[in-house]
């Protein structure tokens, strides 16, 4: 072996080496509250958001909290207080003056489309009603997207309550079966997912123990949703869990892109809205996207919770 031969076969493995921590510490998102049960008439939680390479340490970049909602047990929703922004971290307060559960969440929701007025290639990104204004009547190759992310902490001040923990009917949501703040170490919690209401699924389901950058192996838990789209978890440990889980279910390694043509979990990639089928969309032209009547679907779902010692 010459030496540039030598040269160049150290320069591959090296840049190869590079890259392994990037492929195994791929960074997260997520919320993290001072704590998701207290007592007292009038308490507080102060939650970080944030996204990291090692959960919840501050190591990557701070979450946007232009999708912040607030709700009381009652389900009505109230402002965050002090919000406050910084390099790592965004962070804010709530104040927990009604007893029960809250949620609190951060919800984005973006329709992205591609297409040609004539010979020129067109975007637009918005919201669906901005993005059907920008698209005009003669456009054609039209190729939407629709992609949503949602992630929920869910805390109780005194007793556990359930209103704030009905699903919405859109996009992927947790359907709580054990009540979220109510996790002990040792002890298994039933869970679901739905999508656009319906059950969910062979969503693959990911579960890791923060505290990660001081251990050798993630940890990660791994499940799928059954036919009714539940699933369960036993607690290896106390600790603050990260659960994420996306929707249409990917195989390992791919991409994350446009999703198939469709509404509901199953649908086909050609499924169109009412009407159906590939030219479903005003007579407009589906392209891998899918169309404005039936936009493709990408739903990604975060929840960060508790599980207390016995």
């Amino acid at each position: 072996m010459n030496n540039h031969t030598r040269f160049r076969l150290v320069a591959t493995l090296a840049g190869a080496l590079a890259l392994l921590p990037l492929a195994a510490h791929a960074a997260r998102n997520w919320l993290l509250p001072s704590s998701t049960n207290v007592a007292g008439n009038n308490a507080w939680v102060t939650v970080d958001a944030a996204g990291s390479d090692d959960l919840f340490h501050f190591d990557h970049n701070a979450v946007a909290l232009d999708g912040l909602r607030v709700y009381a047990p009652d389900g009505t929703a109230v402002e965050a207080k002090n919000q406050t922004t910084s390099k790592f971290r965004n962070t804010f307060d709530v104040q927990l003056d009604k007893p029960g559960t809250w949620r609190i969440t951060i919800l984005n929701d973006s329709v992205n489309a591609n297409f040609r007025v004539g010979s020129e290639s067109k975007r637009a990104r918005g919201t669906m009603e901005s993005v059907r204004k920008e698209i005009p009547a003669d456009a054609t190759e039209v190729s939407v997207s629709r992609n949503d992310t949602r992630m929920d902490v869910f805390v109780t001040s005194g007793k556990p309550t359930d209103t704030v923990l009905k699903p919405t009917g859109s996009g992927l949501e947790l359907v709580a079966y054990t009540h979220p703040t109510d996790l002990v170490a040792g002890e298994k919690a039933s869970f679901g997912f739905v999508f656009d209401g319906k059950p969910a699924a062979g969503i693959a389901v990911t579960v890791i123990r923060g505290g990660n950058r001081y251990r050798d192996q993630l940890g990660e838990i791994k499940v799928v949703t059954g036919k009714d789209g539940r699933f369960s978890v036993t607690w290896p440990e106390a600790g603050m869990y990260w659960l994420n889980a996306n929707y249409p279910a990917r195989e390992a390694g791919e991409e994350a892109g446009p999703a198939p043509g469709g509404r509901g979990p199953g649908a086909g990639q050609n499924a169109g809205g009412p009407g159906g089928g590939p030219n479903a969309g005003g007579g407009r032209r589906q392209q891998e996207g899918g169309t404005l009547d039936a936009p493709a679907r990408r739903s990604s779902y975060t929840a960060t919770l508790e599980v207390m010692t016995p």
